[in-house]
């Protein structure tokens, strides 16, 4: 009877032990999910609010149509910031205090038309192109194919002056796959994205969003002087649903 106390004992603690050592894991997993999503906030909105105000300044004694229109799009982006930022917020005090308001859904793929037009006001020629069959997405499918058009796009701005950007998406039945490349011209490669698979916080978080969604991500410089980010996400279809062929 002492022995089999023990050994029930010794169990119990392994349990506890082992159930602990998963609630840190979730918690790191979180806290590094929540550093993704702060730093495409941060890095992509600020980067056009820059941008938009630096351009409204240079033309303050010009075209006033341009100015406003600048300003347009800073305040949007100014907005669209505060409301991401505030979803985060209200997901790490989730647990002190009830949720007051329905969130606003997540972006998604139906927000890169957005995504392109701002990267066009911000001095960076992009156009989007899709192929195959247009189908909904998880909306954590569609968040991470966001994420990694916006991190790019931002990229862009920041390392290729003078550049061109092309997003393509391809709808494939069990995947689909998201490209974006910029020429280059004028400019650097994305320093902040880094070449090959080191580089920096940018890439690798893109790498490790796709990577928990079962995808790949590749990423480096093209052959025209240029920067490529490709990646491939599974997609899981929908009960009752019948892929395109």
């Amino acid at each position: 009877m002492v022995g089999a106390a023990l050994a029930f004992r010794r169990h119990q603690q392994a349990l506890e032990v082992r159930r602990r050592l998963l609630a840190e894991r979730a918690v790191a997993d979180e806290r590094r999910r929540i550093a993704r999503e702060l730093h495409d906030i941060v890095a992509h909105h600020l980067t056009t609010m820059q941008l938009m105000a630096g351009g409204a300044r240079a033309n303050l004694g010009g075209d006033q149509e341009v100015v406003r229109e600048a300003l347009t799009v800073l305040e949007g982006s100014g907005r669209t910031a505060l409301r991401e930022m505030r979803q985060l917020l209200d997901v790490l005090r989730a647990d002190d205090e009830p949720q007051q308001a329905v969130a606003a859904p997540q972006p998604g793929v139906g927000d890169l038309a957005r995504l392109v037009e701002e990267s066009c006001l911000a001095g960076l020629p992009t156009e989007l192109t899709v192929s195959g069959a247009q189908r909904p997405l998880p909306p954590s499918t569609a968040l991470a194919v966001f994420r990694v058009v916006q991190e790019s796009l931002t990229n862009a701005r920041k390392h290729a002056g003078g550049a061109r950007a092309r997003v393509h998406l391809t709808y494939r039945p069990e995947q689909i796959t998201v490209e974006v490349r910029n020429t280059g011209t004028g400019g650097t490669a994305p320093r902040a994205a880094g070449a090959g698979r080191g580089g920096g916080y940018g890439l690798i978080g893109m790498r490790e969003r796709v990577a928990l969604h079962g995808g790949s991500l590749v990423a480096g410089q093209l052959d025209d002087g240029g920067f490529g980010v490709a990646a491939d996400l599974p997609l899981v279809p929908v009960e009752g649903e019948e892929l395109p062929v």
